[in-house]
């Protein structure tokens, strides 16, 4: 296809990057289905879901409900389609995204992932928003006052705020906002109205916080990059004042790594926190993830991985439309 305008250039660079998505994901798929049949068989699987000692009869009929009686890659049994085997049933479900059931409860995983989105994104986009916009605008002022003991006292904050993991601010946020002040409740879910508010505001504010060490340390090397660039030594020759030149120039031209960093945190935000869904009990994605390892639920793990890398494969094309759209400097070629 030959395309000559601006629109068309960037029709055909859409056309490419999404063809070159399909061999990835049936990569993605390949070795999923190596994981979770071949390596970890699905007899295996029965027998820690039914028990070691479950009837011979219970494995047949748990495997023959869920395909897993089937050849492997081609089915060589006469009368039968060559292609009748697990393999490429399970290729087909994930192509059209059926995920099969729950090996756990025999639930549509459908039905689970459609019920567990609505609270894992309550909490992760309030979460990324409010981390983006603390981290952005503290390391914006650090930048402001740079080489400062300001600027040392905030850079000791950040180092100190990464020091910790994510579970020492849980337990500690549970201990001294809901338990000793019951300003807010240390556990539950509840999707009514500002009852629900209630219930996100302490995981919200928990990953937020713990975030914001890190992320403003790697935002304040990005802006301090950009500042020592000879278009900032221009703008002061001609007398902008440092907020024009930190938010029209500096900002600005520091938005393309920060699409970067808040791409590649796609996957997360949909699929949810692990961390905060298992601590506050919130029926979310984290936490149907978690319960799915520790119950043997591999129906609900290989969805989850394979729904995480389609996801992260959708942010990295997602990220280069956006570097288009914020420099004019780059072409669809």
């Amino acid at each position: 296809m030959l395309f000559s305008g601006p629109g068309d250039i960037m029709l055909n660079y859409l056309l490419r990057r999404i063809l070159y998505l399909f061999p990835i994901v049936f990569g993605v798929m390949l070795i999923t289905f190596s994981l979770f049949y071949v390596v970890q068989s699905p007899r295996a699987m029965a027998l820690q879901i039914l028990g070691p000692k479950a009837p011979k009869e219970a494995v047949a009929n748990w495997l023959h409900n869920r395909g897993y009686d089937k050849p492997l890659f081609f089915n060589t049994a006469p009368g039968k389609p060559p292609l009748d085997s697990q393999f490429f049933h399970y290729i087909k479900s994930l192509a059209i995204f059926d995920f099969g059931v729950s090996d756990a409860t025999g639930e549509p995983l459908t039905e689970v992932f459609k019920r567990g989105a609505i609270p894992s994104l309550l909490i992760t986009l309030p979460s990324m928003l409010l981390g983006l916009f603390l981290s952005v605008s503290f390391s914006l002022f650090l930048v402001l006052v740079r080489k400062s003991l300001i600027d040392l006292t905030g850079v000791f904050i950040c180092v100190v705020l990464m020091s910790f993991p994510i579970m020492d601010y849980v337990i500690l946020g549970q201990w001294l906002i809901a338990i000793k002040t019951s300003y807010l409740p240390a556990f539950g879910f509840n999707l009514e109205g500002i009852t629900t508010a209630k219930y996100l505001a302490l995981p919200v504010c928990i990953a937020a916080v713990a975030g914001l060490g890190a992320e403003t340390r790697l935002y304040r090397s990005i802006f301090l990059e950009e500042i020592n660039q000879d278009y900032v030594r221009t703008a002061k020759a001609k007398g902008a004042s440092p907020n024009r030149i930190l938010f029209s120039h500096v900002f600005k031209n520091g938005l393309i790594s920060l699409i970067t960093l808040v791409v590649a945190s796609l996957p997360f935000l949909i699929m949810g926190s692990l961390v905060l869904e298992s601590f506050f009990g919130i029926p979310g994605l984290g936490n149907l993830t978690i319960t799915a390892i520790r119950t043997s639920d591999f129906a609900v793990v290989r969805a989850v991985v394979y729904l995480g890398s389609l996801l992260y494969i959708l942010g990295l094309l997602l990220t280069d439309i956006c570097y288009a759209a914020v420099d004019p400097r780059i072409r669809f070629q």
